[in-house]
C-alpha cells in the first residue's frame, strides 16, 4: 500500500511536469509567432522608409533591405543599393561616401519608424560632399517639423539651416568658450546699420571661429 501511494504521488508529479512543459512549449510557439509577425511588419515598414530616404539622399537610385533567407526571418538582413547611374550591388561594395550616405538613409528610416521628439546627430555629414550635404539638410529641415534636431558639425552648409547656433572656440590655450547665436533674433540687428566714427557698421560683431557647432531645428 505504501508503494502504491508513493507511485501515485510520483505519477501525479510527472503529469504536472508534463503539463507544465506543454504549456511552456505552447507559450514559446505563440511568442515566436507574434514576434515573427511583428518583425515582418516592422521590416516591411522600415524597408519602405529606407527606399524613400535613399532616393532623397542620393537624388535617385534604389536601396532596399532583403532577408538572407526569405523563409527564415532570423537568417540575417542584406542591404543592396543602386546609386544613380550604377548597377544594383551589396552595400559593402560602395565607396566610402556612398556607404555613409546609405547608413544615414537606414538610420533615418529606423528613426521614422520609431520617432522621438529629440534627435542628436554627431558629424554625420563629415564624409558627404556639397551636393549630398544639401540633400541631407533638406531632409533634416523637413523632419524638423516634428522632431528637434541637435547636429554637431563643422560644415557651414549644415549650420545654415540652424535656428540656434552654438560655437565652441578657444581664445586661450586649454580654455574653451561657448558662443551662441539665435538667428531669428540676430537677423534684425544685423540688417540695421549703425554709425560709428562716421562709418556704417553691422550691428553684430564678427562671430568667433568655431571648433564645433551644434544647432537645433
Amino acid at each position: 500500500q505504501e508503494a502504491e501511494e508513493r507511485f501515485s504521488f510520483l505519477e501525479t508529479q510527472r503529469q504536472d511536469l508534463l503539463a507544465s512543459i506543454e504549456d511552456t512549449t505552447q507559450a514559446i510557439r505563440e511568442i515566436d509567432q507574434v514576434s515573427r509577425q511583428q518583425f515582418l511588419e516592422a521590416f516591411k515598414a522600415i524597408n519602405a522608409y529606407f527606399a524613400e530616404s535613399f532616393q532623397t539622399l542620393f537624388g535617385g537610385g534604389n536601396g532596399q533591405m532583403r532577408l538572407s533567407d526569405e523563409t527564415d526571418p532570423e537568417s540575417g538582413i542584406d542591404i543592396v543599393a543602386q546609386p544613380p547611374g550604377k548597377r544594383l550591388q551589396n552595400v559593402l561594395l560602395l565607396s566610402g561616401g556612398e556607404k555613409a550616405l546609405a547608413a544615414l538613409a537606414l538610420l533615418i528610416a529606423l528613426f521614422r519608424y520609431t520617432p522621438s521628439p529629440f534627435c542628436v546627430l554627431d558629424e554625420v555629414d563629415a564624409p558627404l560632399d556639397e551636393s549630398n550635404v544639401d540633400r541631407f539638410t533638406r531632409l533634416i529641415r523637413q523632419m524638423s517639423r516634428h522632431t528637434q534636431f541637435v547636429l554637431i558639425t563643422h560644415n557651414k552648409r549644415t549650420m545654415e539651416i540652424a535656428q540656434v547656433l552654438y560655437g565652441v572656440t578657444m581664445e586661450e590655450p586649454g580654455v574653451s568658450k561657448l558662443v551662441s547665436v539665435r538667428f531669428e533674433e540676430a537677423a534684425p540687428v544685423a540688417e540695421a546699420p549703425k554709425e560709428h566714427d562716421g562709418h556704417p557698421h553691422s550691428g553684430t560683431p564678427e562671430p568667433a571661429k568655431s571648433a564645433r557647432a551644434a544647432h537645433a531645428s
